[in-house]
């Protein structure tokens, strides 16, 4: 069954054990982000969080940790909760093979029920605004999918953009959003800015969970969020035009906010408690006017905690950061085997390769830091044999501790770009990336002493499918 809005999803984590109601009043802050920081420590079976009573608001519902676990996100794609974390990123590929699967337009969204236009919108009256960490420099929407068009080629479906971007409430028709240079809307923006235009956007908050997984997928630009959503859901995205702006936006969602970003205008934002588990500063960041919110009835405020890894961002940029960096290496490389790009948003990469000649894994880890993730994000590559699995690090240490030599092993490429969020970089934006060979060398690369390397026995899968059974029945 696919979700078509937030609630059913939340009715069925509710059914599965995967949803922890906290009916005692709670203090806006500092406890409800500090229980949603908290939840993930409970392990990979962690649970989302509900809050329906909180000292001050009289009619709050929150939503927290909703993808924060491997377990919901199992259930986000209908997977059994206690499917692992290399099985999710297995289907996840076996699921991109389908894309794209075209949205399907619905009529009467949910979201219709409730509208505010103009002056006599106030984002506080519709929204129980709470801070995540206590150096936030104010509140924030960080789990809402923005939607914009390329202004130059607004018919092309393609080329719109669906994203999850940090947004800070600035007043209560004022928002500012970072559009990191990376990401599509910084491109939106940059060619609506060039004509003297400001560019519409809509931010849809508390969306079915697989539009927040594909919100945060770092697909080429050209290709359509909605038409992968399709695809993972097993059936086509109900989508509907916003009111104001015309945008597509989610069918389901509980809360839709439309506006522009204001052209050549930009505020100091921030700082913010970000993924890297490091505050950024503050910045001038763009502007956004809200012209017009519409909602659901009693909507429900969806937010995501993030901080020190691991917490739900974690696992919501998990497998759908790990995928696309597979298929876009392994549509060129065929040797690639699979990409681990879990940890922090994928700041690290661990690919595993066969190997045509000496100097390919190495050719392998240039093509990373070039994919349009890549770009913005890998600053260190792991590569490692094909026999290694990237998602045991047990293993993975034993390839760095075995196969790389410091000598010849350890490439620095000076003066790429990154995002500015990422704290190891000098100079924001610019940092040198490295890439780390934990092949076995090849001809005509001659390197080492390895001779023959020690196999798992032939019997070892075997008994390890007669140990599990045996610890099962204990």
């Amino acid at each position: 069954m696919a979700y078509d809005d937030l609630r059913s999803f939340l009715d069925t984590l509710d059914k599965e054990g995967q949803l922890l109601r906290i009916t005692d009043e709670v203090m806006p802050e500092p406890d409800i982000a500090a229980a949603a920081n908290a939840a993930p420590r409970l392990g990979d079976a962690a649970p989302a969080l509900y809050f329906d009573n909180v000292k001050g608001f009289t009619d709050a519902r929150i939503a927290m940790n909703v993808h924060g676990s491997w377990a919901n996100h199992a259930l986000a794609l209908n997977l059994p909760k206690e499917t692992g974390t290399k099985e999710q990123v297995q289907e996840f590929i076996r699921r991109w093979a389908k894309f794209p699967v075209a949205p399907e337009l619905r009529e009467d969204p949910l979201w219709a029920e409730n509208t505010m236009e103009g002056d006599d919108v106030d984002v506080f009256q519709v929204l129980p605004l709470i801070r995540l960490n206590d150096g936030d420099g104010g509140f924030y929407l960080d789990k809402a999918a923005v939607v914009s068009k390329d202004p130059e080629d607004p018919d092309n479906s393609g080329k719109q953009n669906v994203g999850v971007y940090r947004i800070e409430v600035k007043g209560k028709r004022k928002l500012a959003l970072q559009p990191v240079p990376m990401h599509d809307i910084a491109q939106h923006l940059r060619k609506a800015e060039e004509v003297g235009e400001d560019l519409p956007v809509a931010i849809t908050l508390g969306n079915d969970p697989v539009i927040s997984i594909v919100a945060s997928t770092p697909m080429k630009y050209d290709e359509n969020e909605y038409e992968l959503a399709g695809a993972l859901r097993g059936a086509p995205a109900p989508i509907a035009p916003a009111p104001l702006t015309g945008l597509p936006v989610p069918w389901g969602s509980e809360v839709v906010i439309e506006g522009v970003i204001e052209g050549r205008k930009r505020e100091i934002e921030g700082p913010f408690g970000e993924f890297t588990g490091h505050y950024s500063g503050g910045r001038n960041m763009t502007v956004i006017r809200i012209d017009r919110i519409s909602y659901r009835t009693s909507p429900i405020f969806e937010h995501l905690y993030l901080g020190m890894p691991w917490t739900e961002i974690d696992y919501l940029m998990a497998a759908n950061t790990c995928v696309p960096l597979y298929e876009q290496l392994k549509a060129e490389f065929p040797e690639v085997q699979a990409v681990n790009a879990m940890y922090t948003h994928g700041l690290i990469v661990i690919v595993s390769t066969k190997k045509r000649y000496g100097g390919f894994a190495k050719a392998v880890g240039m093509r990373v830091l070039t994919t349009p993730h890549g770009l913005g994000y890998a600053a260190t590559v792991i590569v490692v044999d094909e026999d290694v699995d990237p998602f045991n690090l047990p293993q993975v240490m034993w390839a760095l501790s075995t196969k790389m030599n410091p000598a010849g092993d350890l490439i620095q490429v000076p003066n790429l770009p990154i995002l500015e969020l990422a704290p190891q970089a000098q100079s924001p934006g610019i940092v040198d990336k490295l890439i780390i060979d934990a092949t076995t060398p090849v001809k005509p690369d001659h390197r080492g002493n390895y001779g023959n390397q020690v196999r798992d026995l032939p019997e070892m899968n075997e008994w390890l499918t007669k140990l599990q059974q045996l610890a099962a029945r204990r």
